[in-house]
């Protein structure tokens, strides 16, 4: 039975039992209605980085906190998970796909493809061979003077063969599956979301075209100014798009500048602070002065260190600024919806396209980058070598590695029939590369594409101990991108003001969140192509049945 609170009389609640659960009295809107429901919008929020113990803790210390209040009058999933592996890319496409790499092919921002070539290569005819590097972070930025100009350059991606044209690869050329904001723009709703690199524009899905109001702020420019050294700069790139969220609740573009006329059906942002604040080793501490935050001067934080005091989940000072930041920020979109005269009509959504671990700071081990601990092993060995070649290699099919609190490894092109050889190998030096298990073969192909067949699947992921952080940065003290608990588990509220307050402790994935946000709004979830491909179902009890 579902724990909905509806503000309806017994016989109209009587009438509507095959309706979405969230029919509360249509509100003042001034909106644009893509179905019958009183849903008419959805406003999506990733907390980057925010686990369900952060979520839990923060509103039990804070009441009157904005998290408490959609809480309060929400569903909120205590046992939500990330599909691994939880890297940001992989983390954002759960939410508006409804699916995992099987449906939208992208296991991290910068990783491998053995179908596509260089940057330089414009004719796609490397004599070497196919296969490169899929670069999709801050690097592919158009810069002057060492500042992103907020869109990307072509001439940073790379080619792919297009009905026999040589053409550049752009984020959403390489996405597989359509994604909500598709969906909804085909039903004649508004789009927009928010994000922290040009590269984003994998949100557009497939189509190039699927947001309508694409904001995408560069919180890290390649070789200038980077906002993550400190959570105060990272606060305040978070509310350049908070402010951007602020004007389309207004019936405006992002920028302010333009009145459309109605706010998006569906529209959200990602907040970077609280994933900035988890990771720190110390606030504002860089090698270069030249690029310290500038506007970082709050004493009670600058030169503190990030992340949790203990394992319970206790953040340090640093932590707790970008949680109160972040929490300030939601309540001024409450704010908004409330004097928009939409609070009722919207569903809000907090989640996260990632945890970060681990949490306990006694359990952090940075040994080193994976191809280098592998390679010092035996640097005469054969797969040590090939090991340290990919992961050395910045262009063309000699495969790669990409390591975090996980690695992947792509071997070349031509040298996946040694993959049983070199997961044998890591697993014989596990101890010596903290590894906690090695997927390759069978054990890779149950829960991903058959790497043989697929361009873009690694062909062994390796998964080490909780804590290690394959890495020399001073910078960071925690990470993402693995398959831990730490990584994966994270915070979930579905609210709006007609839910009666409820804590499922169910397992669910963040992958449902797409399938719930179009159930919400009246369309069926089945037009996502994850969503048929995998099985997806909405999240639980947020249906009438």
């Amino acid at each position: 039975m579902h724990l909905l609170r509806r503000f309806l009389s017994s016989a109209l609640a009587a009438s509507l039992v095959t309706m979405p659960l969230y029919a509360a009295p249509k509100p003042p809107d001034n909106g644009a209605s893509i179905s019958g429901n009183q849903i008419r919008h959805v406003l999506l929020i990733s907390v980057d980085g925010m686990h369900a113990l952060d979520v839990a803790n923060y509103v039990a210390a804070h009441p009157t906190s904005a998290l408490a209040e959609l809480s309060g009058h929400g569903i909120t999933y205590s046992n939500a998970r990330t599909p691994t592996n939880s890297d940001s890319f992989p983390g954002l496409l759960a939410l508006i796909t409804g699916g995992s790499q099987i449906s939208h092919g992208l296991f991290y921002d910068v990783s491998y493809n053995r179908g596509i070539f260089a940057p330089t290569d414009t004719t796609c005819s490397n004599p070497q061979g196919i296969g490169n590097m899929m670069v999709f972070d801050e690097t592919i930025d158009a810069y002057v003077n060492g500042v992103s100009q907020n869109k990307i350059d072509p001439m940073m991606l790379p080619n792919h063969i297009v009905n026999g044209k040589c053409m550049r690869m752009f984020p959403h050329d390489a996405m597989r599956a359509n994604t909500i904001f598709e969906v909804v723009k085909s039903q004649g709703g508004r789009t927009a979301w928010a994000d922290k690199h040009p590269a984003y524009d994998i949100a557009n899905g497939p189509s190039g075209i699927g947001v309508d109001d694409l904001f995408t702020p560069e919180i890290t420019n390649a070789g200038g100014f980077d906002n993550t050294v400190s959570v105060v700069c990272t606060a305040q790139n978070d509310n350049l798009k908070v402010q951007g969220i602020l004007n389309e609740i207004r019936g405006f573009t992002h920028d302010g500048k333009t009145n459309v006329g109605v706010v998006p059906a569906v529209f959200g942002m990602n907040f970077q602070a609280v994933s900035v604040g988890e990771k720190l080793e110390t606030d504002n501490k860089v090698s270069n002065p030249s690029l310290k935050c500038p506007t970082d001067t709050d004493p009670t934080i600058n030169g503190q260190p990030g992340g949790y005091t203990d394992g319970l989940g206790t953040p340090t000072a640093v932590l707790n600024f970008a949680l109160q930041q972040t929490d300030a920020a939601l309540g001024k979109m409450i704010q908004a919806l409330r004097t928009a005269g939409i609070y009722d009509s919207t569903l809000f959504i907090v989640t996260s396209k990632h945890g970060q671990s681990p949490i306990n700071p006694v359990k952090t081990n940075k040994p080193g980058h994976f191809a280098d601990l592998v390679f010092a092993l035996d640097n005469n060995n054969p797969i040590g070598i090939l090991i340290n070649n990919a992961a050395n290699c910045s262009a063309g099919p000699c495969g790669f590695v990409q390591d975090d609190d996980i690695a992947l490894i792509w071997l070349p092109p031509g040298q996946q029939h040694q993959t049983k050889a070199v997961a044998d190998y890591l697993n014989l030096h596990a101890k010596e590369l903290f590894i906690e298990e090695v997927m390759s073969g069978d054990e890779l192909t149950l829960k991903f594409k058959d790497p043989v067949g697929d361009t873009r699947t690694p062909d062994i992921i390796v998964q080490p101990i909780y804590g290690t952080i394959y890495t020399t940065s001073q910078a960071k003290n925690a990470e993402h991108g693995g398959f831990s608990f730490g990584d994966t588990n994270v915070g979930l509220i579905v609210s709006n003001p007609s839910i009666a307050p409820q804590v499922v402790k169910t397992p669910v994935a963040t992958s449902q969140v797409a399938a719930t946000i179009l159930q919400a709004l009246g369309i069926d979830p089945g037009k996502l192509q994850a969503v048929r491909g995998e099985g997806t179902e909405p999240l639980p009890f947020t249906s009438a049945e």
